[in-house]
């Protein structure tokens, strides 16, 4: 089933972010879904919010959800950031254009 994933950075903003899809795609951007190196992602969304920066993710399970963090989280220590936990409920409904 797949999940809607809400993570917030807060103190963040747009360089943190930059850095953490540098260091996702070994520098090659992330203008498509095939560039996370993890599979199942449906559709991915940051920006600004009050006091910091947010990912709104949709992921086909919990499972490809659980394979990318187990590479986000190193690279957020090694950047000095806390694992951020995220908020996940399932999705009803999905639709894409």
């Amino acid at each position: 089933m797949a999940v809607i994933v809400t993570t917030d950075f807060p103190g963040n903003g747009p360089e943190l972010y930059d850095v953490v899809v540098d260091r996702l795609t070994d520098g090659g951007g992330f203008t498509s879904l095939s560039d996370v190196p993890a599979p199942g992602l449906i559709a991915h969304v940051a920006g600004p919010v009050e006091g910091g920066w947010r990912w709104i993710e949709v992921w086909e399970s919990e499972e490809a959800l659980e394979d990318f963090s187990k590479i986000l989280g190193p690279i957020l220590a090694d950047l000095g950031h806390a694992y951020v936990e995220p908020v996940i409920v399932p999705a009803h409904n999905v639709v894409l254009k």
